[in-house]
Order: structure tokens, then sequence, then C-alpha cells
């Protein structure tokens, strides 16, 4: 009876969601007759909406809606000037000048500064603020004297970047940056308005009379884990002429079950969708399947947890994994299978060529082989001196990841004796907070390209960076990706690519993390919704060219 009852409640659901349809188009035309607005599904409670302190791609987002940088991201991907007018570059590539727009102004009537752009970056490296993405301004931007200022052995005013005068800002660049104009467009360098900033004090970001805006909307309604969100445009946006929208609603849904109704109810514009809902609308024309950038995977804390210190283990586990059906039979969203740090189509070489191009570059340390799971298995149980093991996995709340979770419980416990596995799950900024805190024994995580270069996934596995959640530490590992990104090999290329190769090698082999899948963006897309842009790389999500058409 039970199992009746399920069936005819599921296709109560169904029906209910194909009957939606008609529904969907008429309240969605009726609302495009009085406004542009959207109303966007996000996936995420924000963590933060200080540029200097947000570490989530969602609130990159949010920021993004209403901050323009001194560079902004095309449509096709490539990089134009935002607030900048105009770009020198000495001979030696390694200072950077930007004279600022005259029109560029803030929303309290102020106008944008150069100041503005040295006092946000400043935060950026200051110890005291304690910005975990300090390493963009220091290893990867290459700003001069930034790590010296992290480790508090410089003053934050000796940073490479000076206010020439009001509307020109000029960088000093401890080595070129050959990318350095895309990161001018990511959170971290966006400009910070001083005098406002010390107004608001500790309540900065945490409301929209805590808030400035210089970008192409306003945030009109606001407060933190808040699960609902408003900007509308912004009149004085220089570019104001460009923004075809009156505003964007958010909603944040954990469930692609209520996003999928909300969808067919005519409640939300844009939606993104996981596992059972893809196959309910995959054949819908409105079905859209984008690289969304981010990697999955399970780190093992192997300082903090003596059994996880034990490679075997960390081997019987990532042997056990059967990628190809949690992308095929639980995601479902065109993910891929993850075999590498670096994902696909990300990173390409001068002659062209995909930095993972193979499918699987490293078969003898990371594959499906329950056999194999269990001989490394045995091993670690000699070794650790035990019979059995119970670890506990941390996930977020979001119910695709609670489901990732509970098919990996389910296989590990089933493929390697005595082997218990406790799933913990917890709202994402918990559970960040718990795993840059140390208190996890394995995580599922992700991490997002922030340029295109293989350094934005390999960098996190150098000794101390604080997105290593397991403290992994390999001397030869420091010393390939330190060349690569400030030393030698910078100005070599082809030597440099090898070099990566090998550093991407040293960390698979001994296990720092376990790639599980490259993750893609299954959304549902209000056909008269044109012109949003979606990238891989950076801010996720663009709306200025985005229109509600009839």
């Amino acid at each position: 009876m039970k199992k009746i009852m399920m069936a005819l409640l599921l296709s109560l659901v169904s029906l209910s969601v194909l009957f939606a349809g008609g529904k969907s188009e008429e309240k969605q035309n009726a609302r495009m007759q009085d406004s542009q607005i959207i109303k966007v599904m996000q996936t995420d409670v924000l963590d933060s909406l200080d540029p200097q302190q947000a570490v989530f791609g969602s609130a990159f987002e949010i920021i993004a809606d209403f901050t323009d940088g001194l560079m902004q991201v095309n449509p096709d991907g490539t990089i134009s000037p935002a607030i900048a007018e105009s770009e020198e570059v000495s001979d030696d590539d390694l200072t950077r000048t930007y004279t600022i727009r005259p029109d560029a102004k803030w929303s309290n009537g102020e106008p944008v500064t150069a100041n503005d752009f040295v006092f946000g970056l400043r935060r950026a490296v200051d110890p005291a603020v304690a910005y975990e993405y300090y390493y963009m301004v220091s290893d990867i931007a290459q700003i001069k004297n930034a790590n010296a200022i992290i480790h508090g052995t410089l003053p934050v005013s000796d940073l490479g970047i000076v206010a020439l005068d009001e509307h020109t800002v000029q960088y000093q660049l401890a080595i070129p940056v050959p990318f350095f104009d895309s990161l001018l467009s990511f959170p971290s360098f966006y400009p910070m308005n001083e005098k406002f900033f010390e107004s608001v004090g500790t309540s900065y970001g945490t409301s929209p009379e805590t808030l400035l805006s210089n970008g192409a909307f306003i945030v009109t309604d606001y407060s933190p884990a808040a699960v609902r969100f408003s900007l509308r445009k912004n009149p004085m946006y220089y570019d104001a002429d460009r923004i075809q929208l009156d505003g964007i609603d958010y909603q944040v849904l954990l469930d692609s079950q209520q996003a999928l109704m909300s969808y067919q109810n005519g409640d939300l514009d844009m939606i993104n969708l996981t596992g059972d809902q893809i196959d309910q609308v995959k054949d819908d024309p409105n079905f859209k399947s984008y690289n969304a950038g981010y990697l999955w995977y399970l780190q093992p804390n192997n300082e903090g947890v003596e059994a996880l210190d034990n490679l075997n283990l960390r081997r019987a586990i990532t042997f056990s994994i059967d990628r190809d059906s949690l992308v095929n039979n639980v995601i479902k969203d065109g993910s891929l299978p993850s075999y590498s740090i670096v994902p696909s189509a990300l990173a390409y070489d001068t002659n062209g060529n995909d930095f993972s191009s193979e499918s699987n570059a490293y078969p003898s340390v990371i594959g499906f082989n329950p056999q194999l799971a269990k001989e490394y298995y045995q091993k670690a149980l000699e070794e650790l001196g035990v019979t059995s093991i119970s670890l506990d996995l941390l996930v977020d709340d979001a119910s695709l990841q609670q489901n990732i979770g509970a098919v990996i419980q389910q296989t590990l416990q089933s493929t390697l004796p005595h082997f218990k596995v406790n799933l913990i799950v917890e709202p994402k900024k918990q559970r960040g907070q718990d795993t840059d805190n140390g208190n996890f024994d394995l995580v599922l995580k992700a991490w997002g390209a922030d340029y295109a270069d293989p350094t934005t996934y390999l960098g996190m596995f150098v000794t101390g960076n604080p997105h290593d959640s397991g403290n992994w530490s390999n001397s030869e590992y420091d010393s390939l990706i330190q060349r690569s990104m400030s030393g030698d090999l910078v100005s070599q290329p082809e030597e440099r690519w090898k070099a990566l190769k090998k550093a991407e090698a040293i960390a698979m082999d001994d296990v720092v993390i376990m790639p599980l899948y490259q993750q893609s963006y299954a959304a549902m897309v209000n056909p008269n919704l044109q012109g949003v842009t979606f990238h891989s790389v950076g801010i996720s999500r663009i709306y200025k060219d985005a229109i509600l058409t009839q």
C-alpha cells in the first residue's frame, strides 16, 4: 500500500509539473507587460556582500551585479574596460596604469576615484582583515610587496598600488602577469569607498543602507542569511543605457523539485536543476546545460585524522567510487566524471592543447576498482593496527549534495569491510567554517576557477594555503608551483606546463583530494529571458545584456 500511495503521489507531482507549463507562460507574459524584473534562483545563502570578504561563488555573482571593477567580462569571455577608460602598460609589463572614467559614480553621487581601488586592495592584504582570497593579490596578481604585507613584515601602505591623481591608479607587479586585466574583473580587486566604509563600520554589507553601488544594479532588499533579496537598476550607472532590466529578484532554494515547481508556476524565470527533475524536462526546448567550471571532490583531513594520514586508506576510498555512475545516475545534469585536479576546458598551452585533455591521466592512482580498493584497505588496517574504521563525511544541506553523500556512504560501506561512514549534514556556511577549522574527517566540497590557468586549482595545495583544508605539504610540489607562478618558469611556457603537470601528478599520487566530477549547470530558462551570459571562469552569470522580450 505504501508503494502504491507513493506512486500516486509522484504521478500527481509529475502531472502538476506538466500542466503548469501554460500557467507559467501566462504568468510570465503578464508580468513582462509591467516590468523588466526577472526572478532568479540561487542555490546558496550568501556568505557576505563585502568584495574583500566573500568567498562563495553565489556571493561573487551578486557583488558583480552591483559593482564594477576596472575591467569586465564580455559575453564571449574576452575582457574589456569597465570603470577604466584607458590603460598603459610599461615595456617590462611590471607597471600598469589605468585612467578612471570621469562619469563613474557611486550610488550616493560621489565619483569613483583611484583611492577607492587603493583602499579596496589594501583591505584584501591587510592581516587584520584576514581575507581568505589574499593570495589572489599576492600569488596570482603578483602585486609588489603583497606577500610581505600579508605576513606582517611591511605596512599596507607599501602595497604596489598608488593613486597618481583622483582619476589615475597605478599597479606595480613583482613579475609580469599576462592575464592581469582579467583579474581586475574579479571581486578581490573591486573598489571600496573609504569614507562610506568607515561611516558604517562593521555593519558594511548587511543591508541596502550599508552598501554602495557603482555597477548596473543597486541592492534594495537584503539582510544576512536572507533567502530572498532584490536588486534594481542603478540610474547613476555610467552605462545605464545598456541595462534593459529593471531589476533582479533572487530566491534561495536548496531543493530542485521545489525550484522546478516554482518555475512551472511562473514564479521564477531561471532555475538550476539536478537529478530526477532533469529527467522530467531534458527534452524541453527551454532546458539548458552549460559548463559551470566547478570541480567537486572529497577532501580528507590527513593532518587532523590519524586514519586519513594513511595513504593506503585514502587510495582505498578513491578506488571505491564509481564516478561515471555518480554523474549518470545521481547528478544527471551533464556533469563529467573527474580524474584529475584541473578540470578540462579550462587552460590551454601555446599550441591550443587542453591541460586536461586526457579523461584519466592517472589510472594508477584514481579510478573505479573495488578489488584494488579492498587490497589497499587491508594494507591500511594492518598499518594502523585496527580491524575497523569509522569516519564522518561532512556535506552541505542542499538536496544534491545530500544525495551524493548518501551514495558515497553506501558505496564505501558496501565495498570496504568493517568501514563505517557517518553522514553529517550542515548549511553551507557552517560546513565551510567547520572545514576551515579542521572539524571534519572527510568533506564534500567544490572549487571554481577564478582565472583561466591550472594554478587556479593547483595553487590551493601549496603549503599554508587557507583553502587546503587537509593542510597537506610537499616541498617539491611547493617549489614547482612557486617557479610556475613567480619564478624562472614564468617566461618559459612549455617548461612551465611540464612543471605544472608534474605538480599535479605529485598531488594525485598522494591523494591530496579525491576528484569526483566537473560540474555542469542544468537550468530551465524562461524563453522570454534573453542575454544572460554564462561563464565557467570567474563570475558565473552576468545580467548586463539581459532582457525580457515579447
